[in-house]
């Protein structure tokens, strides 16, 4: 299937690694021209270029750190420089720390804030007018699971992400009629190196493959595939919708 997105310019946050990476390479692959970030020079340069590889000449990279106001400023000022545009977003950050509610003090929720929530809206209202102007535009939000199913231990995660999910019911009806969607995918259990990481310290953690129906970890490349496909021109009347990418582990509707 021609995705319609050869050429398009998408901004891929916190893509050096994981998820973020998986969907910028994906994108890659089906022709757009790509901008990734991220706080790790090392793995960004890598991933850069993996991309080169597939698309020369098709792939900027910039080191940012989207807690800070300045430097998401200069993400897009530089990204524009790059490729005259942004008609693709995605917004996406590391996994927030694991913890029960009292081990969170005031300014780790003030963090979390801007980090999982703040960074997407501001993000979000810099490249907006260019899209509005072209009358095209795609918005893709990363979020989990936990939004819809709160998962232990992570009530970081379980807040405040669920923000998210009113951001982007709201805002699609918004833009709608700018030609511009906006979603948000849910990630579940995915085998990235974070979660891998994670069963090396505490095995228990690869027990939760019984609680998938599907009695398998996702892949990163799954999860990629449905991303590119919500950020397409074949996607052009869905907006406004959160997707699980779970393999069936959110229980309810």
């Amino acid at each position: 299937m021609n995705l319609g997105i050869q050429n398009k310019v998408a901004l891929v946050l916190a893509s050096s690694k994981g998820l973020g990476k998986a969907v910028a390479i994906e994108l890659a692959k089906e022709g757009a021209k790509v901008i990734i970030c991220g706080t790790d020079a090392a793995a960004l340069e890598e991933t850069q270029a993996e991309i080169e590889s597939i698309a020369p000449g098709k792939v900027a990279s910039f080191v940012c750190d989207i807690t800070e106001e300045a430097q998401r400023k200069n993400l897009v000022e530089n990204s524009v420089k790059a490729f005259g545009t942004i008609e693709i977003l995605v917004t996406n950050t590391g996994g927030p720390a694991a913890g029960a509610f009292e081990q969170f003090n005031l300014n780790d929720w003030k963090h979390l804030y801007n980090l999982l929530f703040l960074s997407a809206v501001d993000i979000i209202k810099q490249v907006l007018p260019s899209m509005k102007e072209k009358g095209f535009g795609r918005i893709l939000t990363i979020t989990s699971v936990a939004v819809k199913q709160p998962a232990d231990n992570l009530i970081s995660s379980n807040a405040v992400r669920t923000s998210l999910l009113g951001l982007v019911k709201s805002l699609s009806n918004e833009v709608a009629t700018y030609g511009i969607t906006v979603n948000n995918l849910m990630p579940g259990y995915t085998k990235t190196n974070r979660l891998e990481n994670l069963i090396q310290k505490n095995p228990v953690v690869n027990e939760v493959k019984d609680t998938i129906p599907m009695k398998r970890f996702g892949t990163p490349e799954e999860f990629a595939a449905v991303a590119a496909f919500l950020v397409s021109e074949r996607a052009s009347y869905i907006t406004g919708q959160s997707l699980a990418v779970d393999g069936g582990w959110i229980k309810g509707n």
